[in-house]
């Protein structure tokens, strides 16, 4: 079998719960051809890329999918593109708050996603749910982490890439949109679907 790390966020921004981590962690061990090894990464800027990158040197993944949480999105969103920036309007979780600073020094301003996006929009959608493209995974430890990831395995046959979920319903405030966890759970399995 192949092997799939996904990786989830713990709480940040004063919320105790992150759906990221929670849909991860329900996930099946295996979906398709892929063994899915799952990780909790903290929300911190530099950390959470090396912990991802420390535990893909022990597994050899042929694929990593980081799954975020993104407040106030509708659907599920697979992000296309990662920038080199960091500008973060709240503190990381280590209380570190850059502005104007690059992800890698000599890196190129962006990176596109190696996953198959498109094909995992579809995926989602034919499960009922709602599925689009997200163009901008921010400038947060998401990004942060997309971007350290595809800087890293540049020219490998490794795929990479970045899924965000929106807010569950006990996050959400008034009119803000969310999805159940067993949503969450079955839009994420139909995107990895996606990677056969």
């Amino acid at each position: 079998m192949k092997t799939l790390l996904i990786t989830g966020f713990d709480p940040f921004g004063g919320e105790n719960i992150n759906p990221s981590w929670e849909t991860v962690k329900r996930l099946p061990d295996e979906i398709g051809s892929y063994q899915l090894h799952k990780l909790q990464i903290p929300t911190r800027f530099g950390v959470a890329a090396e912990k991802v990158l420390e535990t893909a040197r022990m597994i050899v993944p042929d694929a990593i999918i980081s799954v975020g949480q993104a407040g106030g999105r509708k659907g599920i969103t697979p992000e296309v593109v990662a920038i080199n920036l960091q500008e973060a309007s709240i503190p990381d979780n280590a209380g570190h708050q850059p502005t104007d600073t690059p992800v890698a020094a000599h890196g190129p301003a962006a990176y596109f996603s190696t996953l198959p996006v498109r094909r995992m929009v579809e995926s989602i959608r034919e499960t009922g749910l709602p599925s689009n493209l997200s163009f901008s995974a921010g400038a947060f430890v998401c990004n942060d982490v997309m971007y350290t990831l595809l800087h890293h395995f540049q020219g490998t046959q490794v795929q990479c890439g970045f899924i965000h979920v929106p807010f569950l319903p006990e996050q959400a405030k008034e009119n803000v949109p969310c999805l159940s966890l067993d949503e969450m759970v079955k839009g994420i399995t139909a995107a990895i679907a996606a990677l056969e």
